[in-house]
């Protein structure tokens, strides 16, 4: 699947120094798909002497020109949607609708992006003197390096691809190795768009050794992770070594409150959707759902109703809807979440197991559990995984306080039709993002992010742009001839 491509070095796919490769698998059958360069301190130093370089070409770009070849990629990329899906769904699994649309949303960066280039406003302040003129600028911060998860193995870094070009910046992409084909085709299309060599250049290999030998690099001025909370934590300590900036989109356990006077059977269909969805191997995914006890039933009901109609199966087959996932570990993670939860007093109203008809890939069933009690580990473990664990609340200020006592807070969700009630609790939630009766709530032009461990700095929208800029005061004073 990968031989056209490798590592991309000043617009060229070539293999690892040392020849060395690392195999790709499918979630879905456990086959070899195919392999990918394994690459070593060698092709480090190559990949960084091409950023060095492109960084220096790009940052000189009028904002303009920049924009002309971002608007060119979205166009590439919308041109290829089809067959990049195909290959997104042999590395992850999903359904080929799923990453159809997820394709869409990766065009749409790149071209909000492109208009982004062109309005890095600067600042004028009014001095104090006739004779002075104070002024900020906003320059690029230099060579960044992404690093992203194998969930969304385009969109993540064409978030942090778009951004940084936007701004000037060269970047390094190292993605996920589960999934790095829908990355690669990412950098086929900005080259194919006219990106001068070096600008964006590509790296595959052993996660953690590459991470740190290029954060320690001093070429690398900013570092932007998609990934756990562990792993955030180490890349920010070793940021902390060289003072690097960083932005981190780190995990979730994202809320759902749905308020007595909302319509119970609407809310759970629409909760249900966004909990299924990638086999709930999203990190703004809905993870605990408290339901007003006046609404149970129907909302248990119409939940399950609709998790009973997913099909479980390979992503690339006609008729999925769900696809499997990552790895076995992942499952047997999931299902040790489901039997505690379970042995807690949980009540489970449909899967909770293997696909029996499925005897190869990486599958569970859509798993619905009520009455989860909050000391179940899935309670306060974000589980990555279709299991929805269900719980009741009687007052608002108990359920607030339960939906803010994880120090994760990336999305929430609040279904209500009292206006008031709705935004009240949106504003208390401890979240980067709220959805009020919308599960929909990432977009090229939305702030991506969260607060507490999951992470700060944003991505997406005007805001995502600032992260690889920095601001420069320059204080002026004329001097008459």
């Amino acid at each position: 699947m990968y031989e056209k491509f490798g590592l991309l070095i000043d617009n060229a796919w070539r293999p690892a120094v040392s020849g060395r490769t690392m195999p790709v698998h499918s979630p879905a059958t456990e086959e070899e798909i195919g392999t990918v360069p394994s690459a070593e301190s060698a092709d480090v130093a190559l990949v960084l002497e091409s950023a060095v370089r492109g960084f220096a070409t790009w940052k000189a770009m009028a904002a303009w020109d920049r924009a002309k070849i971002m608007r060119k990629t979205a166009e590439i990329l919308r041109e290829r949607n089809d067959e990049i899906a195909r290959i997104m769904s042999a590395e992850t699994g999903k359904p080929l609708a799923e990453a159809k649309g997820e394709m869409n949303g990766t065009a749409d960066l790149f071209e909000w992006y492109a208009e982004e280039a062109k309005r890095v406003y600067g600042q004028l302040i009014p001095a104090r003197a006739p004779d002075q003129r104070l002024s900020v600028i906003y320059q690029p911060v230099g060579v960044c390096l992404s690093l992203s998860a194998w969930n969304f193995p385009a969109l993540l870094p064409a978030r942090k691809i778009a951004a940084a070009l936007a701004a000037g910046c060269s970047i390094v992409a190292r993605p996920a190795s589960e999934a790095p084909g829908s990355c690669f085709k990412v950098a086929e299309a900005l080259v194919d768009a006219g990106l001068p060599p070096g600008v964006v250049t590509v790296i595959t290999g052993p996660a953690s050794k590459l991470a740190a030998e290029l954060i320690a690099a001093p070429a690398i001025r900013k570092v932007s992770l998609t990934g756990s909370v562990a792993v955030g934590r180490k890349v920010l300590a070793q940021c902390a070594e060289g003072i690097k900036r960083a932005s981190m989109e780190l995990g979730g356990h994202a809320p759902v409150i749905v308020h007595r006077d909302a319509d119970p059977a609407a809310s759970a269909k629409a909760a249900a959707m966004a909990k299924f969805r990638n086999t709930g191997q999203v990190c703004i995914a809905p993870t605990r759902f408290y339901v007003h006890e006046s609404i149970r039933d129907p909302f248990e009901e119409a939940f399950v109703a609709y998790a009973r109609t997913l099909v479980v199966g390979d992503g690339l087959k006609d008729g999925v809807t769900m696809g499997p996932m990552i790895r076995a570990g992942a499952v047997d993670a999931a299902l040790e979440l489901v039997e505690d939860a379970v042995g807690k007093g949980g009540r489970l109203l449909l899967g909770g197991k293997r696909p029996a008809h499925l005897n190869k890939g990486h599958f569970l069933e859509p798993t619905v559990i009520a009455d989860v009690p909050d000391d179940a580990r899935i309670m306060s473990e974000e589980p990555f995984a279709p299991i929805a664990p269900l719980a009741t609340f009687r007052d608002e200020d108990e359920v607030i306080e339960r939906a803010n006592a994880l120090p994760l807070g990336l999305a929430s969700y609040v279904f209500s039709n009292d206006a008031e009630r709705a935004q009240r609790t949106a504003e208390r939630i401890e979240a980067g993002m709220v959805g009020i009766n919308e599960m929909l709530i990432s977009a090229a032009e939305i702030p991506f992010g969260g607060v507490k461990e999951s992470g700060y700095g944003r991505e997406g929208g005007s805001l995502g742009v600032k992260d690889y800029l920095e601001p420069k005061f320059i204080r002026h004073k004329l001097i008459r001839t």
